[in-house]
């Protein structure tokens, strides 16, 4: 399987963490270079998705390597016990320089998901502002919960779209980014061994190009 290189961050016994780049599916995809196709090369085996990351976000993102690991994994999704360390480039300026986004999300049909207080499961993102750019703000953000789209969705909610997100967000301003501003910058989580383990991923070229762009030009 040719594709892009892929670095490995984090391997195991049980567990493989690898950086996505950014427009890479994170499941596998036959014939059409899937991260897990194009991990091959590093382990030929079956890897089992624990969690996934937009095709359009890049970062860290972990696979279990065996059955077991996959529902040790699973389980602390689904107790909240895994903390996810996310960037984002949001458009606009914020006043507070934290806060928290408690909206109910659901399908709207189409892959686009939405923010619905009646029939949306419940949803719940946490943001801190690291840096305040020319017309947008880079925000360091934890996700409480895993809803498709949460992060984007929230963002817009509030009414700060991702730049770049040309599914939420006004087309011709967002078309004016290379890409998702979206980025996995860490996951902390157990092993089996009861040790926690935290792995990041380094900010790509790419995502670093735009923050430059928009940083403020000091007098």
């Amino acid at each position: 399987m040719t594709g892009p290189s892929i670095r490995v961050l984090f391997e195991n016994g049980d567990y493989l963490a690898a950086d996505k780049p950014e427009g890479v599916v994170s499941v596998s995809e036959a014939g059409k270079g899937g991260l897990p196709e194009l991990l091959q090369d590093v382990f030929p085996g079956k890897l089992y998705p624990v969690h996934r990351l937009d095709r359009e976000a890049s970062g860290v993102i972990v696979y279990a390597k065996n059955a077991d690991a996959h529902r040790h994994l699973n389980g602390q999704f689904d107790r909240r016990e895994v903390r996810k360390t996310y960037l984002a480039v949001a458009l606009g300026a914020i006043e507070a320089n934290r806060g928290s986004i408690n909206a109910p999300i659901r399908e709207f049909g189409s892959g686009r998901m939405g923010v619905d207080a009646k029939r949306g499961k419940p949803s719940s993102t946490e943001w801190k502002i690291a840096e305040r750019l020319d017309g947008a703000i880079l925000v360091r953000v934890h996700p409480a919960t895993g809803r498709r789209h949460q992060i984007r969705v929230h963002l817009y909610h509030i009414g700060h779209p991702i730049a770049g997100d040309l599914k939420y967000g006004d087309r011709e301003e967002q078309g004016r980014f290379p890409r998702l501003m979206l980025h996995a910058a860490a996951i902390e989580f157990g092993l089996p061994s009861g040790e926690r383990a935290t792995v990041e991923a380094p900010v790509p070229p790419s995502f670093e190009a735009v923050l430059k762009s928009l940083r403020k030009v000091k007098p």
